[in-house]
């Protein structure tokens, strides 16, 4: 493994980072490769990891509707890179962050994982 992989690289929130998984040379990971954090940050819920480094994550949100003044719950569901130094699973509350396009629907990055699910 190259020098520059070794060292903690800051992605440019302040997050605190330990790789649990094994942290292999992967090019998409926010903590050991080279695709850059810009954007927003999200905090949701795995709610599928069956594909290969990618997982579904799912947050909710209230909006109201102004016809019938009350709020609705609206839930967004998005695909993220998930790296094998993060190694998210399902039920696990993560913090995930916008980058550039990873692929077709892939267009966020897991940064960190806040909570892990109960087994």
């Amino acid at each position: 493994m190259s020098d520059n992989l070794k060292m903690k690289k800051s992605i440019g929130y302040n997050i605190d980072f330990k790789a649990e998984g094994k942290s292999g040379e992967d090019k998409n990971c926010p903590h050991n490769g080279t695709v850059s954090v810009r954007g927003k940050m999200f905090e949701g819920t795995v709610v599928s990891a069956l594909m290969s480094k990618t997982v579904k994550v799912q947050w909710e949100t209230m909006v109201k509707d102004t016809k019938y003044n009350r709020y609705l719950k609206k839930r967004t569901k998005v695909a993220a890179h998930n790296s094998d130094a993060i190694s998210a699973k399902l039920g696990d509350k993560v913090l995930i962050a916008e980058c550039r396009p990873l692929s077709k629907t892939k267009h966020f990055v897991v940064v960190k994982v806040i909570e892990r699910a109960q087994e």
